[in-house]
């Protein structure tokens, strides 16, 4: 294999913000929806269901922001978990904008 062959993986920030939202039009795409992923209404209502608690869509997305990022910081770097990250935060400010426009 030559040097043109490979390229090292691209570890530069808006590399991390252009795969996470490459993951989201993937999640239209396997869902057919064309606003991708926006299943954490459903998973809150569920969640407030089950528990009794009121959790937010904006919470929601929090939530999984907060796992990648307990993920990001135990064991070996694995780029997909700030990809992710990076994805579920836009996913809350979306969420965010939404409940509270003012």
């Amino acid at each position: 294999m030559n040097d043109k062959e490979f390229s090292p993986p691209d570890y530069r920030a808006h590399a991390f913000l252009e795969k996470g939202v490459h993951h989201m039009r993937d999640r239209a795409e396997q869902r057919d929806s064309e606003n991708g992923e926006r299943s954490m209404t459903k998973t809150v209502n569920a969640f407030n269901a089950l528990y009794e608690h009121h959790l937010t869509e904006e919470e929601g997305w929090m939530f999984m922001v907060l796992l990648k990022q307990a993920r990001a910081s135990s064991g070996l770097f694995v780029a997909d978990d700030y990809e992710d990250g990076a994805a579920y935060f836009g996913l809350a400010g979306e969420a965010a904008a939404k409940a509270r426009a003012i």
